[in-house]
């Protein structure tokens, strides 16, 4: 039976109290035009860390889910140095003005009929101004469209197309603190190195981000190959925390004092040298957890187990996720523990990488599955340790009793529900 108009509304398809989802939010084409105005656009989505584009006159091209955006640093006048950022989308006939990812320049001309911007988005020449267009185009009119709001938390540079959006640091709440133990455990932060896989998944993006939002449930079967042949650290006794906030951010936790750093002896020793000042810098709270993985609402994913990574899980239809990641290092770090993080990761993450590979196929069965006249029938079952989490007021979060739960599943769908309602 072809869905009405009802059934969009995000509380009709997911039922976080009990656990329970409609399968069709990961494979109708209808839904999935919704979740982009309901969910994409009006929320912080992650663009890129600032030190790739570090000096003036330095851009990149990226994705606000399927809307392709250029991010500026201005490179002259009073405002060298800001970061902008508009949809690379050409105002003549929608060309796409930049197609290379990165690089460096004072302009962008459009291949199609040679409109020129600066990269403070302004349009500044135009072919045949005066011949065609008699001289009457408003070019002060006709400049990039920028984004709503554009601010940045340690370095990770956010927008929105909102204009009500709240701003950033409300949107992130809580959650900064523990965004905090993956990017800002040191002074000076974080960089990145060794550039950016860029790959394509036949899944639906929300199977990803479920799956980094706290989902050590699947660690001893998928990865088990992985983890016998010492790729990693076998799994942990200690109990760990899921950890969510009502703007639907979740992180997986350890136990303090756990790792989840591959057997690297380099990556032992520069962690036991700084437990201590990590610990103080980042207070008494790192006592009760230790944040390891997590997904930032709605498409941005950080990662400090058997690497160090963060990547986004760009929309491309129900049922394909294209996916960008970079490695990440504590800026500071000596270069030997740079090298050994960019090892570890080549090796566990990315699209060759021995995790990556395992998760992979899991999302696109479960996507190809959800596809089916019959299959698609069944409810999804996200119901583990239903009852058994809380508000913590030491974490300033929702809290599962153990990090073997699907409590930051219920927040992270039922946050999408909201918004799906909204």
């Amino acid at each position: 039976m072809p869905l009405d108009q009802m059934s969009f509304q995000g509380s009709r398809l997911v039922d976080s109290q009990r656990g329970m989802m409609d399968r069709r939010i990961f494979s109708d084409e209808e839904i999935y035009r919704e979740e982009l105005e309901k969910v994409f656009a009006p929320s912080w989505l992650f663009l890129c860390h600032e030190t790739v584009i570090p000096n003036p006159g330095d851009f990149f091209t990226t994705y606000m889910a399927e809307d392709p955006v250029l991010v500026t640093r201005d490179q002259s006048g009073p405002s060298k140095g800001k970061i902008r950022a508009f949809l690379n989308v050409c105002r003549h006939r929608g060309n796409r003005v930049c197609r290379a990812d990165s690089g460096n320049a004072s302009a962008f001309v459009c291949a199609y009929h040679g409109w020129t911007y600066g990269n403070d988005g302004k349009l500044i020449a135009v072919p045949s101004l005066r011949e065609a267009y008699y001289d009457e185009l408003e070019t002060g009119k006709w400049g990039l469209v920028p984004v709503a709001k554009i601010d940045d938390y340690k370095g990770m540079i956010f927008a929105t197309f909102n204009p009500d959006a709240p701003p950033l640091l409300d949107y992130l709440g809580e959650m900064t603190w523990y965004m905090d133990n993956f990017f800002d455990r040191h002074e000076g932060g974080i960089e990145m190195i060794g550039g950016m896989h860029k790959w394509v998944v036949p899944c639906n993006w929300k199977f990803a981000a479920e799956n980094f939002a706290g989902d050590s449930y699947h660690v001893p079967w998928t990865h088990r190959s992985a983890v016998d042949a010492r790729f990693n650290r076998p799994a942990s006794e200690k109990p760990g925390r899921l950890v969510s906030t009502e703007q639907g951010h979740c992180i997986l936790a350890l136990s303090p004092g756990e790792t989840a750093d591959p057997l690297m002896p380099v990556l032992d020793t520069y962690e036991q040298k700084h437990a201590g000042a990590i610990r103080q810098r980042l207070g008494e709270r790192r006592d009760l957890v230790n944040p390891i993985a997590g997904n930032i609402f709605p498409n941005f994913a950080i990662l400090r187990t058997g690497s160090r990574t963060i990547r986004v899980w760009h929309p491309r239809g129900p049922n394909q996720t294209e996916i960008w990641s970079w490695a990440y290092v504590d800026k500071s770090a000596p270069q030997e523990v740079k090298d050994a993080i960019r090892l570890a990761g080549s090796r566990g993450f990315g699209p060759t990488g021995t995790f990556e590979q395992d998760d992979m196929d899991n999302w696109q069965e479960c996507t190809a599955t959800s596809r089916g006249v019959m299959s698609r029938r069944i409810p999804m079952h996200t119901a583990m340790g239903l009852g058994h989490e809380g508000f913590d007021e030491d974490l300033m979060a929702w809290a599962s009793d153990t990090r073997t739960s699907e409590s930051n599943h219920r927040a992270f769908y039922g946050r999408w529900a909201e918004m799906m309602d909204a």
